[in-house]
């Protein structure tokens, strides 16, 4: 019997690009590039005074998990202080955001189930256009 050859991924390998909401992210796994099927990790870079546009995913549910900086997460009609250790749960189509609100990047590593798709992202901020 052969061993499954396991599938690694190296942050410096993970190439930033912004998504629908404002936020740089770097998919650490992802299903279009690693060949996972059920999920995506993705690590998301706040910088300090920014905030991620108030979006929903109607179908993928998620979790935040706060690995550096101090942020204010908005999430439904809650809004409340994010730090080092923290995580949230986004249930699918619930409203939701981050702000940086330190002076270093707000890093968070992004859990999606289904996988993260730019057409499951609904901006709902009026300046989104």
């Amino acid at each position: 019997m052969t061993k499954p050859v396991p599938t690694v991924t190296a942050r410096a390998d993970a190439a930033p690009y912004v998504t629908r909401d404002g936020s740089i992210i770097r998919e650490l796994m992802h299903p279009a590039v690693h060949g996972n099927r059920n999920q995506s990790l993705a690590e998301a870079e706040v910088p300090p005074g920014c905030v991620t546009l108030l979006h929903r995913h109607p179908r993928s549910e998620e979790l935040y998990h706060v690995t550096a900086g101090q942020g204010l997460m908005t999430l439904g009609d809650a809004t409340f202080a994010v730090g080092p250790g923290d995580t949230v749960h986004i249930a699918p189509g619930t409203p939701h955001r981050i702000a940086n609100t330190g002076d270093a990047p707000l890093l968070v590593l992004c859990c999606c189930a289904p996988p993260y798709a730019h057409d499951d992202t609904d901006l709902l901020d009026p300046a989104a256009g």
